[in-house]
């Protein structure tokens, strides 16, 4: 019910302008904050005020709000298989729950093709977030792909700081590999894929699993394909995005730093490749890569930057950016036009999946 009438107030801009404090369209850079995006933070900024606000000081306290939230702003797909299942972690460390997803029909039957598969990475920081929390997400990107769609549930900081969600990510991408028969997928078709701190994970594994690296094992080739939405890349937090949106479109300033501070709380670790891709000095050899970006995010600047830097190293990039939304739009289906702005995304991943299964060596 939340969702649904969520959705019907996004859909009527106007009369959330009526009851709230901005008044005509959001224009930075050149750009027009999409109408409905801007409904929906005008809800967002009275439901604030009305219940004092999430604390961006004490994130942990607020993990079970961020995954009602996040599983109201994002319709579930109910043409999806979802089983949830457990999995060895990396050496020394805890089992870890990962969801495994399969649109109905996919690799069923006789003449039917084993399917690629992709391990999802969540956003949340590195501090918030689950596989409820991405739940919504996950099924639209098997139901668009057909491919399988294998969610993890990395350790989280502070509890577990860097660099414990990337071993977990590895762990898990290794996993995957290494058991496609169960799975029911095809050998040496994986690719990764995540969300803002999902996505600086997911860049991590592709360059990580690259041959020579010290992570890399025979069995387990690198990702087929990356994609990389609205990915945090520098811990840095020095772009010109990060000034200029500091506040007032979700994501802050002030929460990406006190998210980075609890997972990097040693700031000597924090121009490490495995925790800031983009300060890697060689990205040559890392898999296609789908990077998208939003232009009114504060990490806008070092996703686009991270394209250039692939693409500066020879690795093929399709880089989208869209110009009027925000963080985190991926997950806000209930506007429709964000919606319709994921299934895109997904359906691009689809598109490097699928090439990598029609290639030669794929």
């Amino acid at each position: 019910m939340p969702g649904r009438l969520l959705a019907a107030l996004v859909s009527h801009p106007g009369l959330v302008a009526a009851v709230g404090t901005r008044k005509g369209p959001v224009v930075r850079d050149g750009r027009v904050l999409h109408p409905g995006v801007q409904a929906l933070l005008e809800l967002t900024d009275l439901l604030d005020r009305s219940t004092g606000g999430a604390s961006a000081a004490d994130p942990v306290a607020n993990r079970a709000a961020f995954v009602q939230t996040a599983r109201w702003a994002m319709p579930s797909r109910t043409d999806v298989h979802a089983v949830g299942r457990r999995i060895p972690g990396p050496e020394g460390g805890p089992d870890l729950p990962v969801r495994v997803y399969r649109r109905f029909g996919v690799g069923v039957g006789r003449d039917a093709g084993r399917p690629s598969a992709i391990v999802y990475f969540h956003g949340g920081g590195w501090v918030v977030g689950d596989l409820d929390s991405h739940d919504g997400s996950c099924r639209l990107l098997a139901a668009t792909t057909g491919c399988v769609v294998v969610a993890v549930d990395y350790r989280l900081a502070p509890e577990h700081p860097y660099p414990a969600a990337v071993e977990d990510c590895l762990a898990a991408y290794a996993w995957v590999h290494r058991h496609h028969a169960e799975l029911g997928c095809a050998p040496g078709r994986v690719g990764v894929m995540g969300d803002s701190a999902g996505g600086n994970l997911a860049a991590v594994v592709a360059l990580e699993t690259r041959p020579g690296r010290p992570a890399a094992a025979e069995d387990v080739p690198p990702p087929v394909a990356q994609g990389l939405v609205y990915p945090t890349v520098d811990a840095r937090l020095a772009t010109e995005s990060v000034r200029t949106f500091a506040d007032g479109f979700f994501l802050t300033r002030e929460g990406m730093e006190t998210f980075r501070n609890l997972y990097l709380p040693d700031a000597s670790l924090r121009e490490e490749p495995r925790a800031s891709p983009l300060l890697a000095p060689d990205h040559s050899g890392a898999a296609p890569a789908l990077v998208v970006t939003a232009g009114f995010d504060p990490l806008r600047d070092e996703g686009a930057a991270y394209a250039e830097a692939l693409r500066a190293a020879g690795v093929e990039v399709i880089d989208t950016s869209y110009a009027d939304q925000v963080h985190g739009f991926f997950g806000m289906g209930v506007v429709p036009d964000c919606l319709a702005l994921a299934t895109e995304v997904c359906d691009a991943m689809g598109f490097l999946m699928h090439r990598s299964a029609a290639s030669p060596s794929g």
